[in-house]
């Protein structure tokens, strides 16, 4: 395996680092501290669609490569890097920038080429902040994916779709959500199918921002869809792509590719709160107790035994090879390690972390969530038990 970085890399992580410090990480605390999603007229988007973030992947019709923030890479692993980074600074507000977002992946491989043109090129030179969303979560739905009741009907030359999501990124502020659904609850995965659901269409509504204990600078949005109808155009890929599961299919690429990002992000968070856990020690003379050294020293450790499982699940990824089992070990890894980190920094603050004022109180909370989105912690060690001793999956 090889993790080396060329210099562009190195540069851009400086970047993400610079403006982790003096932007993210102040916004991420006053989101915090507001209690509510940096709102979307927040000058703060602007300043990144003026410097060419926000936008996506696709070449466009000319084929000229435009994505050129400091978040944008070449390789999995360099993505991870910087996933990890911007997450030390502050998970909840990379969260919250405008972009294609999680389903881009999905449309660069499965949509057809007119689908790319009407849904991505809106984010090739954006006018403005811009989202994009992934609706697969459902109130009775979370990380049993193959569970959903979202139902699609076919209805002459449309679908009709019926039901509700929940715990949706960016939803209510998103130009188009890429909802999952199923043309029979019954038929489980075989019955899977992902739709563009276009903001303002007639049925899509219901948005609420739900309340979170963390990562606050972003919204997780609930919302409806009754008797919501979409042109048959705006099928992922069209009826052909939907053989042998391929429905199902899309929506595991999605989380294929997300869990180690998560686990980037797990890592990431747990790094701020082991470096503030340590700064708290030697301000107040811990880090004289042996048990305390013993700690941390596990701390680190396994924080960096977790960024090593993440950048493999990376590699592997970039070779082109199955990395199912080493995405969910990294995130179970991960997001374990990243509360470990959290739990012992509130520890050594004792009263003080009772307070609410201190980054650690807040990065303890904001972790949480990465045992939960995009498959819980027991959901991977469900999913790497079937694959080491080879049930279906």
């Amino acid at each position: 395996m090889e993790f080396r970085i060329d210099d562009d890399m190195r540069e851009k992580l400086a970047t993400v680092r610079h403006r982790g410090r003096t932007e993210a990480r102040p916004k991420g605390l006053e989101a915090d501290r507001l209690g509510r999603p940096i709102p979307v007229d927040d000058p703060y988007f602007s300043t990144l669609i003026e410097r060419g973030e926000g936008r996506t992947r696709w070449p466009g019709p000319d084929g000229k490569r435009r994505d050129t923030g400091p978040a944008s890479t070449r390789t999995t692993v360099m993505a991870l890097l910087a996933a990890e980074e911007f997450a030390y600074w502050d998970r909840g507000v990379g969260v919250a920038q405008p972009g294609p977002g999680l389903p881009e992946g999905n449309v660069l491989s499965m949509g057809t080429e007119e689908q790319k043109e009407r849904f991505l090129s809106r984010f090739l030179e954006p006018d403005r902040p811009r989202w994009a969303c992934f609706g697969m979560t459902e109130p009775g739905c979370g990380s049993d994916a193959a569970a959903i009741q979202t139902t699609a009907r076919k209805d002459g030359d449309g679908w009709i779709l019926n039901g509700a999501k929940c715990f949706i990124g960016s939803a209510s502020r998103a130009d188009w959500i890429l909802v999952q659904a199923t043309l029979d609850p019954s038929r489980g995965r075989e019955a899977h199918r992902a739709f563009f659901v276009e903001q303002g269409t007639p049925g899509l509504g219901g948005f609420k921002i739900e309340k979170k204990m963390g990562l606050k600078a972003y919204e997780s949005t609930s919302f409806t869809l009754q008797d919501c109808r979409v042109p048959a155009a705006n099928l992922l890929g069209g009826e052909e792509r939907y053989q042998q599961r391929a429905g199902f299919k899309t929506a595991m690429r999605t989380f294929n590719a997300g869990r180690p990002v998560i686990a980037a992000n797990a890592v990431g968070i747990g790094r701020a709160a082991l470096d503030e856990a340590l700064a708290f020690a030697r301000e107040n003379g811990l880090e004289k107790s042996e048990r305390v050294r013993d700690r941390l020293e596990r701390a680190t450790r396994r924080l960096k035994l977790a960024r090593l499982q993440c950048l493999k699940a990376g590699w592997l990824a970039d070779a082109q090879k199955p990395n199912i089992l080493e995405a969910s070990m990294s995130k179970a890894l991960a997001a374990e390690v990243g509360q470990e980190a959290t739990q012992l920094g509130m520890e050594l603050l004792g009263t003080v972390g009772g307070r609410g004022d201190h980054l650690i109180e807040k990065l303890y909370r904001d972790v949480k969530a990465m045992d939960i989105v995009e498959g819980t912690g027991q959901i991977q060690r469900v999913i790497m038990a079937r694959h080491l001793v080879q049930l279906p999956r």
